[in-house]
């Protein structure tokens, strides 16, 4: 979510002690420092401000979920796809919004915090990516095909054609499929070399295994 902006709307008992100027705000505070856009002019003032809100927030992570909640001002704008660190009395963490619920269960995808009611986000600081491994050419059938949660943090990068080993795990990545809520990708389909995307933007992951076969020629 955004800082609070550092310009208000305020009279200058230089240049319009009636008429409210835009001023630039020195040292916030209950008597605030500010310099009038106008003439330069420093001096103290007041500044009313609305107190932040506190709104519910589900999160889901790993499969389960969660409620918490957030304080944020209320005149703030929000919207699915944006990020924000939630603290909780267990951890600290960073959510994505998936959801903004604003009243009579009804969700948008853009509104002010003062009318959101609920926060639904997912979890993207660290993230479970499920991966679709299938066998090398002429090493198995359809039946050897598996499924594998791969566990790194959110900002780790997956490009097709490298190969990747977790563990004793090892595969080369051939496809990689986009959740709705990622934003800045062309296609929701990933599958030329060289394509990449964040593991918190990941919806699956399609691959073709390298493990070291168990049989032996002898």
């Amino acid at each position: 979510m955004t800082e609070v902006s550092e310009r208000v709307g305020v009279t200058c008992p230089s240049c319009s002690p009636d008429v409210e100027t835009v001023h630039e705000v020195l040292k916030p505070g209950g008597q605030a420092t500010v310099r009038c856009t106008e003439c330069s002019h420093v001096h103290k003032t007041s500044i009313e401000t609305d107190e932040d809100v506190t709104r519910d927030v589900v999160v889901s992570q790993e499969g389960e979920s969660f409620t918490a909640t957030v304080e944020a001002p209320p005149e703030e704008s929000v919207a699915v796809g944006e990020e924000f660190v939630l603290e909780t009395e267990e951890a600290i963490m960073t959510v994505r919004i998936t959801g903004l619920e604003v009243g009579e269960q009804r969700r948008v995808e853009e509104a002010s915090v003062e009318d959101v009611e609920t926060f639904w986000t997912r979890a993207v600081g660290n993230v479970s990516v499920n991966t679709t491994i299938h066998p090398k050419e002429g090493t198995g059938g359809r039946e050897d095909t598996r499924s594998i949660d791969v566990h790194v943090p959110g900002d780790y990068q997956f490009e097709v054609g490298e190969t990747e080993s977790f563990g004793d795990e090892e595969f080369t990545v051939e496809g990689i499929a986009i959740r709705d809520d990622a934003e800045g990708y062309r296609f929701d389909k990933l599958d030329y070399e060289g394509d990449s995307a964040m593991a918190k933007d990941i919806n699956r992951l399609y691959a073709r295994d390298e493990t070291t076969s168990a049989w032996s020629a002898w």
